[in-house]
């Protein structure tokens, strides 16, 4: 393979291939940390580059191949961790001052999966403070950029896994989602993620309060193929993790063969509710309509969802989460905290426990509400956003000539499904005139990943999008 090859090469080729010894990981993991370290300073899509050690398990990733011993399905890959996820002997600052020098003695449950599979731990990507929202910019550096256009956001808060994989700095990526924080930079970034189904991959939890009820970790990749080859290895129970399924994971066999043939889908531009911008709005309602001609059965229908109540339920109990588990640094550390992120630890404290329990009794009626209808139809349909990236801190007031609260309205159609637990992905779909991605919100009910992988794949071999790249970075 050339250096471009290498650049943007399936993470499963590259990973047969290296079983072949026909690449070895030293030269691909070398390969991607000599990019990372010429086009990352365009980026700041990592928060830090663990190059020593990453070369390190490279040369140890070819010894074992050439022992002739098993290995895993990630065996030799480089693989970037979000900067929430603990990883021993790595810095992890959870894109916080306050962690700015940390370095866990212990790896979550995620990164040792990883590291079980074979996977090579390059660096850890960009995030906003805590993941607490769905831009990346945090008080450590520079704002995470988007390899479409410089001036704008590639989303969070798994902004830097996404634009990480859009400018070819690495296969594959983690992310993790809480409100959009996989699907919101996917679709900003023109690559895959998913959201899992809440609890299908577990994590752990270090006793000092919050549970993170509406956040799953996921795999992020440039197509569907390399992403069920990571999910595969973060999904599945474990008994640290009192939160997580219990259940086996599905089978992935059939998850490729893009077969939606009799599906019932939902089609909703704009869950009846949200104003979006319209050349999203054409491409996402275009890309709804290739489906039927799959042999699916599409259907325009708005899901059950109340916006504005769904909002104050979710704004409500993800902050009180994060008062939770940080509200002790508003205290001891509150000059080091993001202003977002201080404001609404501080909003938290005013709510009352009627407050709170009137919002976790209107999340179980939204749950149901979201099952019910997911009896009705296998597949729900949106625009992943409302709008495609915009420039870095200024969140769009107006959309489609309406006003919209900034802190939320250009991502409308995420955080429902984090309240209601669904599964979900962004599958790029179009570009604007200026050459911006869109994604496409696939949505499933709870434990149908099988079912969106499916869905994703139909479409990704109708209308593939792995061979767009940002010019600036090919």
């Amino acid at each position: 393979m050339n250096n471009q090859e290498l650049a943007y090469a399936p993470a499963w080729e590259l990973a047969e291939r290296m079983r072949a010894r026909q690449l070895s990981s030293v030269e691909v993991t070398d390969y991607f940390l000599r990019r990372i370290e010429a086009l990352d300073p365009l980026l700041h899509a990592f928060l830090t580059v663990s190059g020593d050690e990453a070369m390190a398990q490279a040369r140890e990733a070819d010894a074992t191949l050439a022992r002739g011993e098993p290995v895993g399905p990630l065996h030799g890959l480089p693989v970037p961790i979000k900067d929430l996820s603990d990883t021993k002997g790595i810095r992890t600052t959870r894109g916080s001052l306050v962690y700015r020098d940390s370095i866990p003695d212990e790896d979550d449950i995620i990164v040792e999966r990883v590291k079980a599979a074979g996977g090579i731990i390059i660096g850890k990507t960009n995030t906003p403070e805590f993941g607490h929202r769905g831009t990346t910019e945090n008080m450590l550096g520079e704002p995470c950029r988007n390899p479409w256009d410089l001036s704008c956001t590639p989303g969070g808060s798994s902004g830097g896994g996404a634009a990480a994989l859009a400018a070819g700095l690495c296969p594959i990526a983690t992310g993790s989602d809480g409100g959009g924080s996989i699907r919101i930079p996917a679709s900003f970034s023109g690559v895959f993620g998913i959201k899992p189904t809440q609890g299908r991959v577990p994590r752990l939890y270090s006793g000092t309060g919050g549970w993170g009820q509406f956040s799953q970790n996921g795999p992020m990749a440039r197509n569907v193929r390399d992403a069920v080859l990571l999910f595969e290895v973060l999904a599945g129970p474990d008994p640290r993790d009192p939160t997580c399924l219990l259940e086996p994971v599905p089978d992935f066999k059939d998850a490729l063969d893009g077969n939606v043939r009799g599906l019932r889908i939902a089609w909703s531009p704009n869950y009846g509710y949200a104003p979006v911008d319209s050349e999203v709005l054409v491409t996402a309602k275009a890309a709804a309509e290739l489906f039927s001609k799959l042999g699916a059965h599409v259907e325009e229908v708005d899901p059950p969802v109340d916006g504005e109540t769904a909002f104050q339920v979710f704004s409500m109990l993800f902050a009180s989460d994060y008062l939770a588990s940080a509200g002790g640094l508003l205290e001891s550390h509150a000059k080091e905290l993001t202003p977002s992120l201080r404001h609404m630890m501080e909003t938290a404290r005013e709510f009352s426990a009627g407050q709170v329990m009137q919002a976790l009794r209107e999340l179980e009626w939204h749950r149901a509400r979201m099952a019910r209808f997911f009896d009705h139809f296998d597949l729900l349909l949106s625009p992943t956003m409302a709008v495609p990236a915009f420039p870095i801190e200024e969140n769009p007031e107006v959309i489609g000539g309406r006003p919209v609260e900034p802190a939320w309205g250009y991502t409308p159609f995420t955080f429902p499904i984090n309240l209601s637990g669904q599964t979900a992905a962004s599958v790029p779909c179009g570009f604007t005139a200026s050459g911006l991605p869109i994604g496409l919100h696939v949505i499933g009910p709870k434990g149908a990943e099988v079912r969106v992988f499916q869905a994703s794949a139909a479409f990704e071999a109708a209308r593939p999008w792995d061979g767009h790249r940002p010019p600036l970075f090919t």
